[in-house]
């Protein structure tokens, strides 16, 4: 990967630095929200819907795999920046302006945390951009921070059912077997959900062409996010008819879609890459016979069990590298193609190409001769 820019560096700094004094906070809170066991026990519930979740994006984000440590950031961000930061400032806002609970429930909530959590995707917008190719990105990046806000913010209202705080009859076991059935099983998807709208926005973003709606997409996603979300929030306050109309009516839909989307951008990734990466075969970038063992997910596979096996653990690094540096060489130079791509797209072309011509002479897909070492 090329060196480390110092834009990228300033973003691993604050992004670290801030989910640092946020997981502290956390723990501070944590520490107060109840007996220790009843908060290990809220821990363990509110970690059930995680992996299935982050499994289900990682299957998305197969064609152009985001580089893992900026996922974990995500993650950490909703888990400790965002949740605080919603605490923070809907505590403050509610002694100062005097919310009643709906209020806070219905408006300061959904827009407090969307904010916060939305805040992630737009300093990679700042810093990162090049990181983001488009829309499925952003849903991805999105889902990783709605899932980090919904496993801490579960923990806290896990506690609270136990300990029938705020309200949350009937306390002890049965209040916390209810509330973990209500958030973590019938809807575990509702934050990620709510954040995707913001997720979609930043991918429009950074592949728009419209000057004007590389501003107007992201503040529209964050719209439908805070609308979404207050509609969810707001439903609980009028009993269960009112909670089960919005999830039939609004969450479902609004998930299936969302689902339909993602893997509909998944399947033309595979359109959109054959295209770019042919039109860089024209140009001598890469031979054409390679192509369909990059962007066939099957083909992928199997080129990499050949890789292994003729070549053992170092063959399957350098096809793994060649595929993954092709990958991101086609993302790129579909971008440059449109003329969206970012900045750097010089320095990140020669990074991409060094990589493949360094590792092509030395890799065979099946059916090829492999070189001798």
């Amino acid at each position: 990967m090329p060196a480390p820019r110092r834009d990228s560096r300033a973003f691993t700094v604050v992004v670290t630095v801030l989910v640092g004094l946020g997981a502290l906070l956390t723990l501070v809170i944590l520490a107060f929200s109840g007996a220790p066991a009843i908060t290990l026990l809220a821990t363990a519930l509110a970690a059930v819907p995680v992996g299935p979740l982050v499994a289900g994006y990682l299957w998305l984000d197969r064609y152009e795999p985001e580089p893992k440590a900026l996922l974990v950031l995500g993650l950490l961000w909703g888990a400790f920046v965002a949740t605080i930061a919603a605490i923070l400032i809907g505590g403050v806002g509610g002694l100062v302006v005097g919310f009643t609970d709906t209020q806070s429930l219905a408006i300061v909530a959904p827009v407090t945390e969307e904010a916060s959590k939305g805040l992630f995707l737009l300093l990679l917008l700042w810093w990162r951009r090049a990181e983001i190719d488009g829309i499925l990105d952003g849903l991805v990046y999105a889902g990783m921070v709605g899932i980090g806000f919904a496993f801490t913010e579960n923990i806290l209202y896990l506690a609270a059912a136990y300990n029938g705080a705020d309200g949350m009859a009937p306390g002890g076991i049965a209040g916390i077997t209810v509330l973990f059935v209500v958030r973590c099983v019938l809807s575990p998807f509702a934050h990620p959900l709510f954040t995707a709208f913001i997720g979609i926005g930043v991918g429009i973003a950074v592949t728009t062409r419209t000057p004007a709606l590389r501003w107007a997409a992201p503040l529209g996603g964050y719209a439908l996010a805070v609308l979404t979300h207050g509609l969810w929030n707001g439903s609980t306050v009028f009993g269960l008819a009112s909670f089960a109309g919005v999830y039939v009516v609004l969450m479902l839909p609004a998930v299936v879609g969302i689902v339909w989307l993602g893997v509909w951008m998944r399947s033309s990734e595979r359109t959109m890459l054959a295209a770019a990466l042919g039109d860089a075969s024209r140009r001598g970038l890469i031979p054409a016979t390679d192509i369909g063992w990059v962007v066939d997910l099957r083909a992928r596979r199997a080129a990499r069990q050949h890789a292994q096996q003729h070549g053992g653990p170092a063959g399957l690094e350098a096809m793994k590298d060649y595929q993954q540096a092709a990958i991101e060489l086609g993302f790129l130079h579909h971008r440059l193609l449109r003329g969206t791509a970012p900045a750097d797209w010089q320095l990140r072309g020669q990074d991409y190409l060094s990589r493949i011509n360094a590792v092509r002479p030395g890799i065979a897909f099946p059916g090829q001769v492999v070189p001798t070492r």
